[in-house]
């Protein structure tokens, strides 16, 4: 089956869904995948909300909505509660941002940890060097 471009905007694949541990890693993938639909400028603030008036105002309501759709279908339902009532996709993803991306003590420290108690043990060294980089 050959599926127009119209259905395939709608598709967004992603292995993880945000939770309260993996903001980095579901950002990465969600940025990749917003470049490759040619829709990060919805998150990012650089494409604004458009006048109801506006002749244009449909177009933009129609991608808003795809991406608002793909950023709450990608986050776990204990998160998603939070962004439900939100229209605006550049307002998801911000609410998102201030929440879970924090560069305090304890986010730097925990890694340091991690590291630190790495052990190879049994590990072949691709295993052990994948183990390492996942940290």
């Amino acid at each position: 089956m050959i599926l127009t471009s119209s259905i395939m905007l709608i598709v967004l694949v992603l292995f993880s869904y945000l939770s309260l541990e993996n903001w980095n890693s579901w950002k990465r993938a969600m940025l990749m995948a917003l470049v490759g639909r040619n829709k990060l400028r919805f998150v990012d603030g650089t494409i604004h909300p458009l006048d109801p008036k506006d002749p244009l105002h449909h177009v933009w309501l129609h991608n808003n909505n795809i991406v608002a759709s793909w950023l709450m279908n990608s986050i776990s339902k204990e998160v998603v509660a939070s962004v439900t009532y939100s229209l605006i996709a550049t307002a998801i993803w911000k609410d998102l941002k201030d929440r879970f991306h924090q560069n305090n003590g304890a986010h730097i420290l925990q890694p340091k940890r991690d590291l630190s108690n790495c052990l190879q043990g049994s590990l072949s060294v691709l295993k052990y060097y994948i183990k390492m980089k996942s940290i």
